[in-house]
């Protein structure tokens, strides 16, 4: 197969740019579509305003917090609420107690649940269950499917349920049996002892668990527990692995064993090491017992979060939990796993709306900032490249809306929020952007000056430039992912956005501006270096210019006629070569750089891309051997004059040997 020809590359280049582009766009018209995006950003706390809470500690008894503890709570808080992505909210500790939470827009249930949730969790077999009538009553109540007469008839079984219960004494120790043995593992039934036994019977989902309760439960003793949005009460075994040994969680679609999807969501827990091999016993005798006790439960803050099956011995640290999750569920429970350890729970003391700190004006002067910053860029590259100017302001247009719709997506699936910050970072990039072009422009202009045409000088220039722009950009990048590490709060936004155009800059340079370059390099109005083309002799700095198929000419070069003033130099067409030849003019009026700087030479044997792909040696070479072979074919006239014998040809010769030496 031949290779693909410099301008099959640009156009496919473009096109997948173009499908990139229309994925994007499409990808956020589907979300907009169903109400769950926006085409503009979403903006942060500093410029939209949002919510303002204020949590206080709940410790046990009379203990109290230091400073440290208060440290490490402000930090899980703060990842719990930006765990999903950027939302540019504000935590800090508000004197040696209470921490401040200001978030963007309003906070939902979840969220503050998960605010306030402390890092009690653990892992216990589960050794019974048992589905909780009213909690499961009251939620058919709550089905907004019922029609009147079924809702009616089910408020009053769910009455007389309620009087049932309170005309009917609670279990007691004495109605249940002794255990027949000592308990050998934790999913051993012989846990459960008559008191076990009647506090789970008595045990219901509306029970409310207070912190000195989930304190005063033993690790290594039996718990009933429920899980709240299925209304399943649970009685477990003793803690088998504690929350504090969970590494790190992530979660995504379910691999099938041939690698492909299954469609369903999954969430992946990593143990450390010392978790991984107590995980590993606790599947091992799980996998081999029969339901329900071949489960293990998750809990957090007192409730069952997850209580999935056991299907196999996990032996790597690495369990998989599937289920019929949804997307939000898989990230909610993967969440409340990655940031499960906090050492202290939080109470909401007070909660108030708060208006943006900057506000309207301040982000109409952001955006006024970048409009200028944009307009003096576009103005400098007009003036310095002329047309070719356009491919610059071409392109940081399609950056900037790229760039848009990447803010707008992450807006979207991970709840980016754009602050002043993050749009200094964008104003920034508008200039680091314009770095890479002219790197890329000087670099094709230097290879003209060398004596290339204009699409040689394209491709050498590109293979020489894009070295510099990918070490430019991947300096960019090493910045921006360390100062988002270390940084916090809205600087974490402007590293963030410097990143994200530095990774769009790249892909624009490779598909967009590069590919546009290729293309225009075979218009007649760039390749002839047309004035106000950018890349004209003046332009340039140089008298002369390649023309192809080995000719050079300079658009006017004055020298003194026969007559005595100094006229133009005239071109005419040469009817045997099929090109531009120089129109002969006496000996005497000509310099030498007269005589090198003219069209002087022409071999049609190789074409303008082999020319301008050649190096110089290779183009003296190609020259002395056209100069040989002409020579052998022309044998001079000793009867001429001696500007008679100055034909076009015989200066060629003269030429290449001067430029030779």
């Amino acid at each position: 197969m031949a290779p693909r020809t410099p301008v099959a590359k640009a156009r496919g280049a473009l096109i997948a740019l173009l499908v990139l582009l229309l994925g994007m766009g499409g990808l956020l018209a589907f979300a907009v579509q169903d109400d769950r995006a926006q085409w503009a950003p979403l903006l942060a706390l500093d410029l939209e305003g949002g919510t303002q809470m204020v949590l206080s500690p709940q410790v046990e008894g009379d203990a109290q917090i230091d400073g440290e503890q208060l440290d490490q709570a402000v930090e899980i808080i703060r990842q719990r609420v930006d765990g999903s992505g950027v939302t540019e909210s504000e935590i800090a500790t508000q004197g040696a107690e209470n921490v401040v939470v200001g978030m963007p827009g309003v906070p939902d249930e979840e969220t503050r649940d998960l605010i306030q949730a402390s890092a009690n969790m653990e892992f216990r077999p589960v050794i019974q269950v048992e589905q909780d009538l009213d909690f499961l009553q009251q939620t058919l109540l709550d089905d907004e499917d019922l029609t009147e007469e079924e809702a009616e008839a089910l408020e009053e079984e769910l009455a007389a349920t309620e009087e049932e219960g309170d005309d009917a004494p609670a279990a007691q120790p004495e109605d249940f049996e002794e255990p027949t043995a000592e308990p050998e593992n934790g999913s051993d039934p012989n846990w459960i002892t008559p008191e076990v036994a009647a506090d789970f019977a008595n045990f219901t989902c509306s029970t409310e668990i207070s912190l000195e309760e989930r304190a005063a439960a033993a690790d290594d003793e039996p718990l009933s527990a429920c899980d709240p949005n299925s209304g399943v009460k649970y009685l477990l075994g003793p803690v088998e692995v504690p929350g504090t040994n969970i590494a790190d969680s992530s979660f995504g679609m379910e691999q099938s064993p041939g690698g492909g999807s299954t469609g369903r969501w999954a969430v992946t827990i990593n143990f450390d090491s010392e978790g991984t091999e107590s995980f590993r016993d606790t599947t091992t005798r799980l996998v081999n017992l029969e339901a329900p006790r071949n489960q293990f439960a998750i809990m957090l803050d007192g409730q069952v979060i997850s209580a999935p099956t056991t299907q196999a011995a996990i032996v790597d640290g690495r369990p998989q939990i599937t289920g019929d999750f949804t997307e939000e569920e898989a990230r909610g429970l993967s969440e409340q796993l990655r940031y499960g350890s906090l050492p202290i729970s939080f109470e909401i003391e007070s909660e108030q709306q708060i208006s943006a700190t900057l506000g309207e004006e301040q982000l109409r002067l952001g955006l006024m900032a970048g409009i200028i910053g944009l307009v003096l860029v576009a103005g400098y590259a007009l003036f310095q490249y002329r047309a070719l100017g356009l491919v610059t302001i071409a392109s940081l247009v399609v950056a900037g809306v790229m760039t848009w719709w990447a803010i707008a997506l992450l807006g979207w699936t991970d709840g980016y929020r754009l602050s002043l910050a993050g749009i200094a970072g964008l104003i920034v990039s508008i200039g680091l952007t314009a770095d890479s072009f002219i790197v890329y422009f000087e670099r094709v202009k230097d290879e003209l000056r060398e004596g290339r045409s204009l699409p040689g000088a394209v491709e050498a220039g590109w293979a020489r430039a894009r070295r510099t722009i990918l070490a430019s950009k991947a300096v960019n990048i090493i910045a921006s992912v360390v100062l988002y590490l270390v940084a916090v709060g809205n600087v974490r936004g402007f590293a963030f956005t410097l990143g994200l155009t530095a990774i769009i800059d790249i892909i624009l340079v490779f598909l967009f501006t590069h590919p546009l370059m290729q293309l225009l390099a075979r218009r007649k109005f760039f390749a002839a270096g047309k004035r106000f083309s950018g890349l004209s002799e003046k332009e340039l700095g140089v008298d002369v210019l390649y023309r192809g198929r080995g000719r050079f000419a300079r658009s006017s070069v004055v020298s003194a006629g026969p007559a005595g003033p100094m006229t133009p130099r005239d071109s005419t067409a040469d009817p045997g070569g099929g090109g531009l030849r120089s129109s002969p003019l006496p000996r005497s009026a000509e310099s030498p750089d007269d005589v090198r700087e003219a069209r002087i030479r022409e071999l049609p044997e190789i074409s303008d891309h082999e020319w301008g792909q050649m190096t110089i040696a290779e183009r003296r070479r190609a020259r002395a051997a056209a100069a040989r072979q002409r020579s052998s074919e022309t044998t001079p006239n000793d009867s001429d004059t001696p500007d008679e014998r100055l034909t076009p040809r015989e200066t060629v010769t003269s030429s290449e040997t001067e430029e030779d030496r």
